[in-house]
């Protein structure tokens, strides 16, 4: 073993000791050994081993570990504390800007375990609620997170879509005339992207005599079909080259799933070379055009052979904010400046949201503040109208699925959306108790971010959705989908489930700050892939029409 690998390791334990709170004298002295040894001229292997403890910076301690791994391979008290630290948390080390100590606050104190979840907690601003840390490291931290983040292969939508069109400018300019269509998951509208692909009307031999000049490329992988490149801009791109006569084919198969595409092809396959555009073979077979984003399953040609779809929800449907914060909790700015924000995309109304007391990372609103919350709320409806401020709370789900507030204040809000926000380890049998228990509660209006997912960084608890949902119908409780790109939950895979209890989503975006509403159309564009119509939305619900459904929830739940 050299000199670096122990030095490394040593790194390793001294600040696993700190994130654990282990003796601090220790992690030092471990942590000055590392330095040493990474110092030293000779080859500690080659050494006696009672020399080891009189080189200079190794103490008692440190040269009996050193020992312990060149005879062993291994340190078993770094072993052991390895086992005891969540992978996600060892990997923040690798997070510019918090230290050992610093993470050690983020896990116990936090109970984060993973980057993808101290990502998200920054953007609601939580970091900086805690002692060491402030509002430029909090950036400091979102900064280092979406760069490293950026290296690892898997992206947000919401990441890759400012890139994809600059990559497909770049690939415009180098291959000018040629016919070019984007394809894949990110044409699908997928919720995680691994790469951008694109078919280009070009032989393999001309594809990589014109890209092999460009430094913004660099060949990964090529097999018969493509070649994959990686790209200064962090995310790998596939181009597929393709003849004339095949592209339209290819075009309809690279964007769409295997089983839409054998079942289209089995029922229209001939003559594809005849064909100028997808929207062109569509159109000639008599069927209504079918876009990559509905292109999952069998079930849309037959629709689509009715030659009409439905009308599937658009950005300008959505009517009102439903889920925000204001800095009355962990969010950024004040409650006129949410709604000022609202007013000017077009919104008719705005729900706020804050975090209630149970949320106390989140500087949860107790009793007195709501008091003097909705009093606020009423004068700034005066000034506002004809825009209006709904009271509404945003009611941590407790461990026995109660909500956090006596009946007598829950019933001062006009509606409640309920969520878990901790404890999220449970087994199915745990998370279906709570969440059902939190559904039946007649206050409860909606159901918040259902699964707690944080995509790339956190899988949702485990559930039984067919239960769930059949619970929301039988309760009246709307489900939403949450438009954070970070979330986008619940997923868009057990909306038609949804719909099929005639139980209401609402795309919602729990903004945080004024521009985090924008992250509605990410909300859309996930409803779309589920064939969601406005008329299932309640966040596309006029002013009037959610009033009367907020009138009519709670005439039939607190009857």
């Amino acid at each position: 073993m050299e000199n670096s690998q122990i030095a490394d390791t040593f790194s390793l334990l001294s600040k696993l000791m700190d994130i654990h709170g282990e003796n601090s004298f220790k992690s030092k002295s471990y942590s000055s050994a590392a330095f040493s040894i990474d110092k030293l001229s000779l080859p500690l292997k080659d050494l006696p081993i009672e020399k080891i403890a009189s080189i200079k910076g190794i103490g008692t301690s440190s040269a009996q570990k050193i020992i312990e791994l060149l005879q062993n391979g291994k340190i078993f008290f770094l072993e052991e504390l390895i086992e005891k630290t969540p992978p996600g948390v060892i990997e923040m080390l690798s997070i510019k800007g918090i230290g050992p100590k610093k993470i050690h606050t983020i896990w116990k104190e936090m109970e984060i375990e993973t980057i993808g979840e101290l990502l998200y907690a920054c953007k609601e601003n939580r970091l900086k609620l805690y002692k060491g840390f402030g509002e430029k490291t909090q950036q400091n931290v979102i900064e280092s997170i979406e760069f490293y983040l950026k290296n690892q292969g898997s992206h947000l939508y919401a990441q890759i879509e400012s890139i994809a069109d600059e990559i497909k400018a770049i690939i415009q300019e180098i291959f000018k005339g040629k016919r070019i269509e984007a394809t894949g998951k990110f044409i699908r509208q997928f919720e995680t992207i691994d790469e951008l692909e694109y078919i280009i009307e070009i032989s393999m031999e001309e594809l990589e005599e014109k890209i092999s000049s460009v430094d913004f490329f660099s060949l990964k992988t090529k097999d018969n079909d493509a070649v994959l490149y990686a790209t200064q801009a962090g995310i790998d791109i596939k181009i597929y080259p393709s003849s004339a006569s095949q592209f339209i084919r290819q075009s309809i198969m690279l964007s769409s799933s295997a089983d839409f595409q054998t079942a289209l092809f089995k029922e229209f396959s001939s003559d594809l070379d005849r064909y100028s555009s997808e929207k062109d073979f569509f159109e000639k077979n008599q069927i209504a055009y079918i876009p990559p984003f509905l292109r999952e399953t069998p079930e849309i040609i037959a629709i689509a052979k009715k030659n009409v779809l439905p009308e599937i929800i658009q950005k300008n449907d959505i009517k009102g904010v439903i889920h925000c914060h204001s800095n009355w909790s962990d969010g950024s700015n004040t409650i006129e400046e949410m709604a000022q924000a609202a007013i000017e995309r077009g919104m008719e109304y705005l729900v706020l949201s804050d975090h209630s007391k149970s949320a106390f990372y989140a500087q949860g609103l107790y009793e007195e503040k709501i008091k003097a919350q909705h009093q606020l709320i009423d004068e700034l409806n005066e000034k506002l109208v004809p825009f209006k401020i709904f009271k509404s709370i945003e009611s941590d789900i407790l461990n026995d699925g109660s909500l956090d507030y006596s009946d007598a204040v829950l019933s001062t809000f006009d509606l409640v959306i309920a969520s878990v926000h901790s404890n999220l380890k449970m087994s199915q049998e745990k998370a279906m108790a709570r969440l059902l228990r939190a559904i039946e509660n007649p206050y409860t209006s909606i159901l918040g971010h259902m699964t707690g997912r944080l995509l790339l960084s956190r899988p949702g608890y485990p559930l039984d959705f067919e239960k769930i949902i059949e619970a929301c119908a039988e309760n009246n409780v709307v489900i939403e989908l949450n438009a954070h790109p970070n979330r986008l939950d619940i997923d868009w895979r057990q909306i038609p489930n949804v719909l099929k209890k005639n139980v209401l989503i609402s795309i919602n975006p729990d903004a945080h700050q004024t521009e985090g509403i924008d992250v509605l159309k990410y909300g859309v564009l996930t409803a779309q892939k589920a064939m969601v119509t406005k008329n299932y939305n309640l966040s596309s619900f006029s002013l009037k029409e959610f009033e009367n459904f907020i009138e009519h929830q709670k005439n039939t739940k607190l009857r």
